[in-house]
């Protein structure tokens, strides 16, 4: 795939480990380097949409989260999974709505059940739970009856 070939000699720094499973691709990317990395996607390689942003909790490795971005190119019908590892008591990475501006709502989301920042977002407030809110519900730490009710919903 000539893609594949691009990635690993793009920029070695920026991009820490490449690999195919069931014929999907997913490359690690340096958190610090994945606004770049989304950039020269979409340009150089038409991957003009983000079809989802996501995050993983893996509370026994560190750094503890997997941010995980879905990209599709349309124009060639080619899928690529982009991966950053972030953890530390505050997560940060880079936003990419600059890049796609549909990765706005995905990036509160991933703030509002995980807590991991996204710097130079324009809008980063809460989307699904209440602004009161304390903790992030999708944390595997997170109390299972939810923290802020009882069971009988008061």
């Amino acid at each position: 795939m000539p893609l594949a070939q691009a990635i690993s000699e793009r920029d070695p720094s920026a991009f820490i480990d490449l690999e195919q499973r069931l014929g999907e691709w997913t490359a690690e990317v340096a958190p610090e380097k994945i606004a770049q990395v989304c950039q020269w996607l979409k340009d150089e390689w038409q991957f003009e949409r983000l079809s989802t942003l996501t995050a993983v909790d893996w509370p026994e490795r560190d750094p503890r989260f997997d941010v995980v971005y879905h990209l599709h190119s349309i124009a060639r019908n080619e899928r690529l999974r982009l991966k950053c590892r972030v953890g530390g008591d505050a997560p940060e990475i880079d936003s990419v709505v600059s890049v796609w501006s549909g990765a706005n709502w995905y990036e509160r989301e991933v703030f509002d059940l995980f807590g991991i920042r996204f710097r130079n977002h324009p809008d980063l407030r809460r989307i699904m739970m209440p602004e009161d809110w304390q903790g992030y519900p999708l944390r595997k730490d997170y109390p299972l009856h939810g923290g802020r009710y009882d069971y009988a919903g008061k």
